[in-house]
């Protein structure tokens, strides 16, 4: 089905609705943020107001329900994107759900499912597939100029936050919401990039531990993890670090490459002709280009990196590398 214009209604409209989605599902043409719901009231049509959205709610079916919004935005924690999934899928809407996909591999199949029943286009807000300094890491990669890929290291250091540390409350460090802890919110986006840049994770292995006891996730966890291409990983995501460090290698036979996922840092190519240093940054709403990708599937012109099919498999890493599969 092809879609002339996309009319999209929010459940959820918080942090991430004010600048990295919200103004985005705005600025695309053929794209409109037609109505936000959140749960408090006040909230929703604070946010309607500040941005220009024409209608605001507080109970998820009268968003669903609502005839002129063919497509539905769960900017929700991950605990209840297969809830919301179900009842957009059934009443036909185009799904478009916040990462990580669900809280585990086993949620996302029932999500795929359910759309494929109903006929309805499912996609993820991986964005990084669609940012510029990642498709330039791709293209580097796609080039040839690192020879054979070998090996991808992986090391994401951060402190402790103060908020954790004080105990406040925190939805993305409790396994029943977030499915674990700020490895899902994180390495989520880590695996998933890395998939999108060489290719399917076949299996992983890890070995996690709370090592602060600051909340009940995990804060440290060590992984090995091999693509099906034969390339070996390894990572290491400790979140009560004596330090802030992140930084990926993917290393070749004829040379390095090495980025960060998070922060605006430089793209750095060595190879036998020297260092080559990338500058390339973001784009102020930062899911605009992935955004723009899906309205132009929707409408029957492109296709979008990042669908049900690609998301579900971070899942499954996670939830092997976690020991759940």
């Amino acid at each position: 089905m092809k879609y002339d214009e996309i009319r999209w209604g929010s459940i959820g409209c918080g942090n991430v609705m004010e600048v990295k989605s919200g103004p985005a599902l705005q600025s695309v043409k053929h794209s409109q943020l037609f109505a936000v719901m959140r749960r408090d009231a006040s909230l929703a049509k604070d946010f309607a107001l500040r941005h220009h959205v024409p209608i605001w709610c507080d109970q998820v079916a009268e968003l669903i329900e609502n005839p002129a919004i063919n497509a539905i935005y769960i900017a929700t924690p991950p605990d209840s994107h297969l809830e919301y999934t179900r009842l957009a899928a059934q009443a036909g809407k185009v799904v478009y759900v916040e990462k990580p996909m669900a809280n585990s591999y086993a949620q996302c199949l029932e999500m795929i499912d359910v759309c494929k029943q109903h006929k309805a286009p499912l996609f993820v807000a991986y964005y990084r597939r669609a940012l510029p300094r990642f498709l330039k890491v791709k293209s580097i990669l796609d080039s040839g100029q690192l020879g054979i890929i070998q090996d991808v290291r992986v090391k994401l250091l951060q402190k402790a936050k103060h908020t954790d540390i004080a105990g406040a409350s925190n939805w993305r460090v409790q396994p029943d919401i977030a499915g674990c802890g700020y490895f899902c919110d994180l390495g989520s986006h880590i695996f998933d990039l890395l998939q999108f840049l060489i290719g399917d994770i076949l299996f992983a292995s890890g070995k996690v531990n709370n090592t602060g006891g600051y909340y009940p996730a995990e804060d440290i966890v060590e992984a090995d993890f091999t693509f099906k291409n034969g390339v070996k990983g390894s990572g290491v995501w400790d979140f009560n670090a004596d330090r802030d460090l992140e930084r990926t290698e993917i290393i070749g036979s004829e040379g390095k490459l090495s980025y960060t996922h998070f922060a605006e840092a430089d793209v750095t190519l060595n190879t036998q002709a020297g260092e080559m240093q990338f500058e390339i940054p973001n784009p102020l709403h930062i899911q605009q280009p992935l955004i723009q990708l899906m309205i132009d599937e929707l409408r029957g012109i492109g296709n979008c990196p990042s669908t049900g099919a690609s998301a579900a498999e971070t899942n499954r890493i996670i939830d092997q590398i976690l020991g759940r599969l």
